[in-house]
């Protein structure tokens, strides 16, 4: 009786592997079929080039440590191909930094680099993701949840167009940007790095914003984009950073992937795996993390999609990969990791790799893989530049200016309130109108950008300053509080509330809280209290990375706008607010909602079916009649909001 059994767990084996084998033919197809496209004398570049390297420099190619973790003689020692500073790293840790000391630094590295590995060249990525937001001086635009509500490709191109010279200005050569998030809960820490719920408008503006970002890349003008974070970063369930997606194969390629076809349409060099895991909900089967998962990474990018580019880790992101740590993860480079971001462990990682393609755990043709692919993006552009080192080149403010004014969304108005006359009397409230952290958000200077202060924004105007160059400093009293002036000597009170800057993991809402803004914030809800019911309007302005529930707000508001995180250039809020001096008619308020926005404290879901207003909402100021009824103030949910 014993006999049969090798034939049967034959048979079994076979019909798992054909399982596993049709389950992955269904991921794979589920995205479109594209062919690679390649030039013959950077291909015939890239094979000779590869052929002088040895397994040592390799490697060397496809570590990347932090700039706080390496030295030059380090870069040469071991061959370094690939470095990153990370949010709140600067040359000498001095956040003062000029361009020309980031420059100098990234010639440093370089001349480094050139030595152990003649005529390839290092590249240096940072997290420019609204401007160069790590560099002390340089303009800093609207976060991405702000130019999706302007719905405007051409500005996005542009923007990543000015973002591109300030990094090149620093001797930097590739941004970890853009985000192609399609957010499915605004609990997330990161919404603000996404243009929008709608995959569609996703694909617009990150395809604008890769062709902004590498125009001019062959010239030393253009820098490597990356699509990030492939794929499903913004699905998360609960919004639970670096948690679970949960779709099927289709939503993951229809939805989470529309930004990654936009991109590669644009012919985008890089991208960067999410932290994320994915379950394929249609089959309730778990895939894992993305650091590891060959079928997306490998079958579906590189080949399906056809992406011939280097794919880069998260932050020790291989760690997270079960069997792994930061310094040790073969399973990560057999899924399709070209380049490893392990900024501070990386000398253990080298050796431990080394060790694993050694013995085999690796295979070779992965490594040549990879360091091809790494070459092939190289060699796809120029490393020097000819953009200056100064200040000068780190700046856009007028364009940054315009963003601003067409981001501005206007949930509530009472006609004829604005724009304000250029010879009104207004009373500021709020510690945020005079605060360039809360108006930057997130990635400003520091990584969560919350531990800075206006000294770090030498470029930037709070718009309390705007105000004050608008109207007049003698129309413009600034109480912080609310609690020191009486709003009725005013012609209208502007008040601006604001959340706390935040980056990712710190800046999601967790289970036991809610989208209640006076919840979170009670200071704002009572400085606003301070000034309703006074006599005279009062014209408020949220700065938020998020939609939030406002409702007990906007009823004590005349005017309510969504100011997002609108950046260095306060005298863009402004240009919305207060009628043009010189009588030009006002264009009003053209920003319309790329996210729902939220009616109670508990719809955090991109497809809210009743919100306060829906994608596409918003306001022009030049109504003649609008809604006068109180919005509805639901209690808060007990003891938390429905799972």
């Amino acid at each position: 009786m014993r006999k049969p059994l090798p034939l049967l767990l034959t048979a079994a084996l076979l019909t798992a592997t054909a399982a596993g084998a049709s389950e992955t033919d269904s991921i794979v197809q589920a995205w479109p079929a594209r062919k690679p496209v390649r030039d013959a004398a950077v291909e015939a570049r890239v094979e000779a080039a590869l052929k002088g390297l040895n397994l040592r420099q390799k490697l060397g190619q496809i570590v990347q440590p932090e700039i706080r973790a390496i030295t030059p003689d380090e870069v040469r020692e071991y061959a370094i191909g690939t470095l990153l500073n990370g949010g709140g790293a600067w040359p000498g840790e001095d956040r003062a930094a000029t361009p020309a000391q980031w420059r100098a630094l990234s010639e440093k590295f370089q001349a480094a680099a050139l030595e152990a590995t003649p005529g390839i060249p290092l590249i240096w990525g940072t997290d420019a993701v609204h401007g160069h937001n790590n560099v002390r001086g340089a303009t800093l635009f609207p976060h991405n949840l702000a130019l999706g509500a302007t719905r405007d490709a051409d500005l996005v191109r542009d923007i990543g167009r000015a973002t591109a010279r300030a990094v090149r200005a620093s001797g930097l050569h590739w941004v970890f940007a853009p985000t192609l998030a399609v957010v499915q809960d605004v609990r997330w820490g990161r919404a603000y790095e996404s243009f929008s719920v709608d995959p569609a408008l996703v694909k617009k503006l990150g395809q604008a914003s890769v062709e902004g970002l590498q125009e001019g890349l062959k010239e030393g003008r253009g820098v490597l984009a990356t699509a990030k974070h492939y794929v499903g970063d913004g699905g998360t369930r609960r919004g639970i950073d670096q948690g679970v997606t949960q779709a099927s194969p289709g939503d993951l390629a229809n939805v989470h992937g529309a930004g990654y076809i936009g991109a590669l349409d644009a012919g985008v060099l890089t991208a960067m795996a999410s932290f994320s895991s994915w379950t394929d909900s249609a089959g309730y089967v778990e895939h894992g993390k993305m650091h590891g998962n060959k079928t997306l990474l490998t079958d579906v990018l590189k080949q399906r999609l056809a992406f011939d580019g280097l794919i880069v880790s998260d932050w020790d992101g291989v760690g997270q990969i079960p069997g792994c740590t930061p310094e040790h993860c073969p399973e990560a480079i057999n899924a399709g990791i070209d380049v490893v971001m392990v900024p501070f462990k990386w000398k253990a990682f080298y050796a431990n790799t080394l060790h694993d393609v050694e013995q085999g755990r690796i295979p070779m043709a992965r490594i040549d893989d990879a360091v091809r692919r790494i070459l092939r993006v190289k060699f796809s552009m120029s490393v020097p530049s000819p953009v200056p080192a100064t200040m000068e080149a780190m700046q856009a403010p007028e364009l940054a200016r315009r963003a601003v004014r067409e981001s501005l969304v206007l949930l509530k108005n009472k006609p004829g309130l604005l724009p304000l006359k250029a010879s009104a009397k207004v009373l500021v409230v709020g510690a945020a109108a005079d605060s360039l952290s809360h108006q930057s958000g997130g990635w400003s200077v520091t990584w969560q950008g919350r531990d800075t202060t206006n000294v770090d924004y030498p470029q930037g105007t709070t718009l309390l300053a705007a105000l004050r160059q608008r109207l007049g400093t003698t129309n413009v009293t600034f109480d912080a509080d609310g609690s020191k002036s009486d709003p009725k000597g005013f012609d209208a009170v502007i008040a601006v509330l604001a959340e706390t800057p935040y980056a990712e993991g710190e800046g999601d809402v967790r289970i036991t809280e809610n989208l209640r803004h006076s919840r979170r914030h009670p200071q704002d809800a009572e400085v606003l209290q301070r000034v309703t019911g006074r006599g005279k309007p009062v014209i408020t302005l949220l700065y938020s990375g998020r939609p939030l529930y406002v409702n007990d707000l906007a009823n004590k508001s005349d005017a309510f706008i969504a100011a997002w995180q609108p950046g260095t250039e306060g005298a863009g809020l402004t240009d919305v607010l207060v009628a043009a001096a010189d009588g030009k008619p006002w264009a009003g308020f053209t920003g319309r909602l790329s996210f729902p926005w939220p009616a109670g404290p508990c719809q955090f879901s991109a497809h809210e079916t009743k919100p306060w207003w829906p994608v596409g909402g918003g306001l022009s100021g030049k109504e003649t009649a609008v809604p006068t009824a109180r919005l509805p103030e639901p209690a808060d949910p007990q003891p938390i909001c429905p799972l």
